[in-house]
């Protein structure tokens, strides 16, 4: 399994903005084939940074999300939204304990 952390920086007027950008599209980036789980967290310290974490089923469907449609039309309406560079990175699942 891979985990994508997208840590994201928003405008005070972005930020809300952003909230719907997510709420009208968090079940289709959800129900895309391979994403196993999606979350939204927001940092308790700054109410204007979040983050979302998704699990993939490998990185072949991360991909394909990536190269999707719905993905390009997400990310060019978010992107606009930051107050700085928005950083994401991928992680392999190794232990998990339950």
């Amino acid at each position: 399994m891979l985990v994508r952390i997208v840590r994201m920086h928003f405008t005070e007027t972005g930020a809300a903005e952003f909230l719907a950008i997510f709420n009208s599209n968090k079940e289709s980036i959800r129900n895309f084939e391979g994403c196993l789980g999606l979350e939204l967290l927001r940092d308790p310290r700054d109410p204007l940074t979040y983050a979302t974490i998704s699990h993939w089923k490998d990185e072949a469907s991360l991909e394909n999300y990536r190269k999707s449609e719905l993905f390009a039309s997400v990310w060019t309406n978010v992107k606009t939204l930051f107050s700085a560079r928005a950083e994401a990175f991928s992680l392999q699942s190794f232990i998990q304990v339950q």
